[in-house]
């Protein structure tokens, strides 16, 4: 289970602009591009992911000086979350779907930049994203690797050497008719929120006991407040728990939690002769 508390100048004030749901079998079977993996492997599992478009209320943007922030009048911020397939005997079915996931994900940012005419800068997006999963992959795979670092090679060995590259092209960063050197791609800028094995373990088991479960975030314009550690294992070793579900712990996964800051564009010092105050 991922949680997450956003940050603002002010108390946390958002409306929900726009609401989605991502049907990675419908993703799979409208891009298959005659992939027999894509079509026997990948659309016959039934995972989903969600995301949700918020708009931060115009007050939160306000200075203490009573000004609306110069040049910005709208910030939205797009949330997301999804569950990857679980056999660890897919990781190429779990690599695929977060591929379409972030490429449908993209879709959704795009659209909602032109259709509220938002200004970008540079290569970061106009609307940042905060991306928690259940992955179903541990942070050495394909999966983990595509998300932190903006790319994997079509030729990953969580493929496992399957005929996936002609249908994986339409998911790529510039579409499918961009070059990215047998590379597949995405424009996010993400970190995750945890790192350096903050968390030895998200799923604890009787037989696996690992790291499976994830917050990302957009870089900048996000920042990492502070997040929910692990379990106590002296705790753990003092109330027997070798695995989960048990009676204390409900659920064979750990919760995660992180408190993020929105940090809104920066803004001249200087406004028509006003002084505005400094910020992070």
């Amino acid at each position: 289970m991922k949680f997450l508390v956003l940050k603002t100048f002010g108390p946390l004030r958002f409306s929900a602009v726009q609401k989605h749901t991502v049907e990675f079998n419908q993703l799979a079977m409208a891009n298959s591009e005659g992939s027999e993996p894509m079509l026997n492997r990948v659309m016959t599992k039934d995972n989903i992911g969600v995301a949700v478009l918020l708009e931060v209320h115009k007050e939160m943007m306000e200075m203490s000086s009573g000004k609306l922030l110069h040049g910005l009048d709208k910030q939205l911020l797009l949330v997301a979350n999804a569950h990857m397939h679980w056999d660890p005997e897919y990781s190429d079915v779990k690599l695929v779907q977060t591929m379409m996931f972030l490429s449908e994900v993209k879709n959704i940012v795009d659209k909602a930049t032109r259709s509220f005419k938002l200004s970008t800068s540079g290569e970061t997006n106009a609307i940042p994203l905060v991306l928690c999963a259940d992955l179903n992959s541990l942070p050495d795979s394909g999966v983990v690797e595509y998300l932190s670092t903006g790319g994997v090679d079509c030729t990953h060995k969580d493929f496992k050497e399957l005929r996936y590259s002609d249908s994986l092209t339409k998911f790529n960063c510039n579409g499918k008719n961009s070059t990215s050197n047998g590379r597949i791609t995405h424009g996010f800028k993400l970190k995750s929120a945890y790192e350096n094995g903050l968390m030895p373990y998200t799923n604890y088991t009787f037989d696996f006991k690992g790291v499976i479960d994830y917050i990302f975030y957009s870089k900048p314009q996000l920042n990492v407040l502070g997040i929910l550690g692990p379990l106590d294992p002296h705790w753990l070793v003092e109330n027997n728990v070798s695995g989960c579900p048990h009676p204390h712990i409900p659920s064979d996964h750990f919760s995660l939690y992180a408190q993020l800051e929105l940090l809104l564009p920066s803004v001249p010092s200087q406004v028509n002769g006003l002084h505005l105050p400094a910020r992070r």
